[in-house]
């Protein structure tokens, strides 16, 4: 073998190095990325504050820039709400992504410097799994918050994901809530009263975020109540949008009778499959229905978002270098730009 045959194959050892001391996994998925995932190219925009990648890197290069990028090694501050903002992530459909959304929009808020805290209000337990908190039965959970009265700083844990994440568990004690909760007083508003005391006693909280089970029972219905903002996210399949209208309509009651500060602020299009035309379609009808309260980054169908619960771990903190990784980081940034203009609109309408 000849010095030119082999220097090729040391230059690609060497550069595999980077990915490796990073601790980064390197994702072997390809596919066109899908339509309304534009949020990629702010990957490379000041804005987004990304590393500078050399137009010759090779891909692992690509790949490892992106997932320390993901992983915020520069400990880039997004912006602040005004107010602590109170998200319900809810679709009566499973498998449409509600766990998954849930974790990773809250280990991206929380890995750029915001305080947020889950709640997994799912008897599955699968959020708190992700984010790596213990959720044994006899640990302190969501159920003795909402039937014994326990504070809910009192049975929060940290996650793994970051210092300023923080996760009430469900156990498997809370699969009888739902009856339990039928002969208490006030059982709509078990959560929102442990939430206001929470949020009173810790204001700097900037997201909140529960995670529903995929049901309209009073679980959720207690979630609707302790919320203000609604977060849908919709599989890009036509079964998806059939419950879409209960679901709708069960927010509208609530806002009627129960929370009037509760409103639908957020869609996001998850499983998407650019091989098909059928995703494409569902995309449109959501948007066209929803307008600008979906969100721009779309999530693809991705083997690493799939992977990572197997893990206990966010597709964030398993492989920072995905695709799902990157959408979900996309989807994160502008829902926390949202918010803080939100925030800025209101300020300037009270001033006049």
């Amino acid at each position: 073998m000849t010095d030119a045959d082999s220097e090729p194959q040391v230059s690609r050892e060497t550069s595999t190095e980077p990915a490796a001391s990073a601790g980064v996994g390197v994702p072997r998925e390809t596919g066109a990325r899908p339509p309304g995932l534009g949020a990629v190219s702010r990957e490379t925009s000041p804005s987004g504050a990304s590393p500078a990648i050399h137009p010759e890197a090779t891909p692992i290069e690509r790949e490892a820039a992106q997932a320390l990028h993901v992983r915020n090694i520069r400990q880039q501050q997004w912006p602040k709400p005004a107010h602590s903002r109170i998200f319900t992530v809810a679709n009566q459909k499973g498998g449409v992504g509600k766990t998954t959304t849930a974790v990773n929009i809250a280990a991206a808020l929380g890995l750029h410097g915001l305080n947020v805290l889950v709640i997994d209000l799912d008897p599955q337990g699968n959020a708190s799994t992700a984010l790596g908190v213990e959720h044994r039965v006899g640990t302190g959970s969501i159920y003795d918050v909402l039937l014994s009265g326990e504070r809910i700083a009192d049975v929060a844990q940290v996650a793994e994901v970051a210092p300023t994440l923080r996760c009430v568990p469900a156990t498997l004690d809370l699969a009888g809530a739902d009856i339990e909760l039928t002969s208490q007083v006030a059982r709509e508003y078990r959560l929102q009263r442990a939430l206001d005391t929470y949020l009173e006693s810790d204001p700097d909280v900037d997201y909140v975020i529960i995670d529903c089970p995929p049901s309209l029972g009073l679980l959720t219905l207690n979630a609707l109540v302790a919320a203000r903002e609604v977060l849908i996210p919709i599989q890009c399949e036509y079964y998806a949008l059939e419950g879409l209208a209960q679901l709708l309509n069960t927010v509208e009651l609530v806002t009627s009778h129960l929370n009037p500060k509760l409103a639908v602020t957020t869609v996001l299009l998850t499983m998407y499959d650019s091989r098909t035309k059928l995703a494409d379609q569902v995309a449109d009808e959501v948007r066209g229905h929803f307008g600008d309260l979906v969100l721009t980054p779309t999530i693809p169908r991705n083997v690493r978002v799939s992977e990572a619960p197997g893990f206990g771990q966010t597709v964030i903190t398993y492989d920072a270098g995905s695709r799902g990784a990157i959408s979900y980081l996309e989807a994160a940034r502008e829902l926390a730009e949202r918010g803080a203009a939100a925030g800025t609109m209101n300020k300037g309408g009270n001033e006049q």
